[in-house]
C-alpha cells in the first residue's frame, strides 16, 4: 500500500434519506433522494461526488498547467447523474465534466485537460467502472 497522505471520514445513517457527517462537523447535511422527493431540500450522494470531482479535477488540471509552464485560470463543473443499470436492473453513476479554461488555445485546453484525466485521483478512481465525458471550452 502507499503512503497515506491523510484520511478523511464521514459517516451516514439512513443512506439517501438519512444524515451525513464528517468527523470534523464540517459537512454535516441532510440527505435526500430527489428521484422521489422533490419536496424536501437536502444534499445527496451524487452531489457530494459531484463536488469532491470537481474540486479535485480542478487542482489536477491546474498543476498540469502549471508542469506545462501555463498560466490559466479555470473552472469545473462535475455533473454526476444517477441512471437505471440494465445489467443488474439496480442502479450506476455518470458523470460529465464541464472544463472552462481561460488564457490558452481551445487546443491547449484540451491537452491539458487530457493530461488532469490521467493525473486526477477520481479520475484514477473511476476509470473503467463508470462512463466520465470531458466537455472543454477555452474562453
Amino acid at each position: 500500500m502507499s503512503e497515506v497522505l491523510f484520511t478523511s471520514t464521514a459517516t451516514a445513517v439512513g443512506g439517501r434519506e438519512g444524515h451525513v457527517k464528517s468527523n470534523d462537523g464540517l459537512i454535516d447535511l441532510k440527505l435526500v433522494n430527489p428521484a422521489s422527493n422533490r419536496d424536501d431540500q437536502g444534499s445527496n450522494p451524487e452531489q457530494l461526488f459531484a463536488a469532491g470531482y470537481a474540486a479535485c479535477f480542478d487542482g489536477a488540471l491546474n498543476l498540469m498547467a502549471s508542469k506545462q509552464k501555463q498560466q490559466i485560470e479555470s473552472r469545473i463543473t462535475a455533473e454526476v447523474s444517477l441512471l437505471k443499470d440494465s445489467e443488474d436492473n439496480g442502479f450506476k453513476i455518470a458523470v460529465v465534466l464541464h472544463a472552462e479554461i481561460k488564457g490558452v488555445s481551445q487546443e491547449v485546453a484540451e491537452e491539458l485537460v487530457d493530461l488532469a484525466h490521467g493525473f486526477c485521483p477520481y479520475s484514477k478512481a473511476t476509470r473503467g467502472n463508470i462512463d466520465v465525458e470531458l466537455k472543454v471550452k477555452a474562453i
